[in-house]
């Protein structure tokens, strides 16, 4: 019943809870008090929840889905909005999303699978395995394209396959004897390992890499090696047709200059599939996440060896522009002191992000069905709010410090004349706000002491108390308007 009274705690919609049964299928670690019921998770979480239901509100996204990962708990989960909005279907965590790019990591460890195996190795030039492969070359003494090359998108071959499979409004993708008959018109873009130059062209060809080293499709190789070793039932290697109605969301597309949305047509990846074509849900990417803390914890070769999944999360390629950092297959990036990989996905009517913290265990999944979300700063932005919360609860050995009574009549939200909203939430134990819509929720929220009767002060960085917040209390207790500098918000929760 631990997570139920988060959820509560959080104040989030009914949809956001659904799901919940699937918390069981990741076991907590022993210890006394789990994370998810530390006081400072709770508050975390309930902000969480509020900004990201903000976040698609404000933003207008049709639906999001996100979770959050402790080692091996989902310590959160929930879906805000629509799966598709001609249903009014719920989004939940169980939903599946397109995730595009991030598919790049499942192509990687299965290439690093058989790196292992002794059947490649990094330094390979891809013509070894693939004899077909074929670009123009201007200057061969430059250098032969290898498997890390591919890997690290440091190849030099240029970013997608001769066609134009990103384009409105069809986005019809090629076969993979379509992309093998076009290669020989390519020609290499840069030198080998001179640039970064993003390419799905290159993790389309990892792929092929692992169909010829394997003898297996593509799917095959991918579900037996890595996706039902792990449970992933949930997690496609290419869009799953008969999902469509069902647990599929809809993608679509951005704001016009009209002011409308539209539904964009269903797809699939086909030779791409490697590089772009996976579909999952937020759960099945903890399950990922969560495999992967464990294998770095335990060491041991738990699907993939631990020191090949520490090579594959360090930097191998460097940009000449010293900005661009890249492992192999993974993205690796600083958000102020803390060092995350992973990556995102932005396919036609999706975008996805998967944020983890591999020295705290962390990691945050944003799931969204419209091409403008910015997946990738929610899941950053999850990731820096749930930080200090996860890592006091680690470091917290004794009694929690009992939370000030007596505030829960104030908390939810309040309009305001100017835009947005004030949020009225527990943080530290006491009472804080939050204006939403925000972009640094980690940083956005106010503390406040009590100093009478539904009356607060805002509490400064040095400790001074400045304004008044009070509020007016309704024949039921509850907070029914705040007031703050002779402003009048209304509570608008229910």
């Amino acid at each position: 019943m631990t997570m139920l009274r988060v959820l509560a705690a959080a104040s989030l919609p009914r949809n956001a809870v659904l799901g919940f049964l699937a918390l069981a299928l990741f076991p907590r670690a022993a210890r006394s008090q789990p994370v998810a019921d530390h006081p400072r998770v709770r508050e975390a979480i309930a902000v969480l929840g509020r900004w990201l239901d903000a976040e698609r509100a404000f933003k207008r996204i049709p639906g999001l889905s996100a979770a959050i990962v402790s080692d091996q708990e989902v310590i959160w989960q929930a879906g805000f909005g629509f799966a598709d909005l001609a249903r009014q279907t719920p989004a939940t965590a169980t939903t599946l999303y397109s995730i595009c790019s991030i598919s790049k990591l499942f192509t990687s460890i299965a290439a690093m699978q058989l790196r292992d195996a002794g059947k490649l190795r990094l330094d390979d030039p891809v013509a070894k395995h693939l004899p077909w492969f074929s670009l123009k070359n201007r200057n061969p003494a430059d250098g032969e394209v290898t498997i890390e090359g591919l890997m690290t998108h440091a190849s030099g071959l240029p970013r997608e396959a001769a066609y134009p499979y990103w384009s409105a409004p069809s986005f019809e993708f090629p076969s993979r004897d379509q992309i093998k008959g076009a290669l020989a018109g390519q020609e290499m873009l840069y030198r080998p390992e001179r640039f970064f130059q993003y390419s799905n062209l290159g993790m389309t060809l990892l792929g092929e890499i692992v169909i010829a080293a394997t003898g297996k499709t593509f799917d095959q190789a991918v579900r037996g090696q890595l996706l039902d070793p792990l449970g992933m039932r949930d997690t496609h290697t290419d869009m799953p047709a008969h999902e469509r109605g069902r647990r599929l969301a809809t993608g679509y597309g951005s704001w016009g200059r009209s002011g409308d949305r539209a539904a964009l047509p269903f797809y699939q990846a086909q030779g791409i599939a490697p590089a772009a074509g996976f579909a999952s849900t937020a759960l099945d990417l903890a399950r990922f996440a969560s495999w992967q803390f464990r294998l770095l914890a335990k060491g041991g070769t738990e699907l993939l060896s631990a020191n090949t999944l520490r090579e594959m999360q360090r930097v191998h390629f460097v940009d000449p522009d010293w900005e661009t950092r890249w492992g192999l297959g993974f993205v690796v990036w600083r958000q102020e002191n803390e060092t995350l990989v992973g990556h995102d996905g932005a396919c036609p009517g999706y975008r996805t992000a998967l944020a983890m913290n591999p020295t705290h265990r962390l990691a945050a999944i944003v799931m969204t069905n419209a091409i403008d979300a910015d997946a990738s700063s929610l899941g950053e932005r999850a990731h820096a709010l749930m930080l200090p919360a996860i890592k006091a609860a680690r470091s917290d050995s004794g009694p929690a410090k009992p939370p000030e009574p007596g505030l829960e009549p104030y908390f939810g939200g309040y309009q305001s004349s100017f835009g947005g909203e004030m949020h009225v939430v527990r943080w530290e134990g006491g009472l804080g706000t939050i204006w939403l819509p925000s972009d640094n929720p980690a940083k956005a929220v106010t503390k406040y002491r009590k100093i009478g009767e539904h009356a607060f002060r805002r509490i400064r960085g040095d400790g001074e108390l400045a304004e008044e917040l009070r509020f007016d209390v309704g024949s039921d207790g509850r907070a029914i308007r705040a007031r703050s500098n002779y402003n009048v918000m209304p509570r608008i929760d229910p």
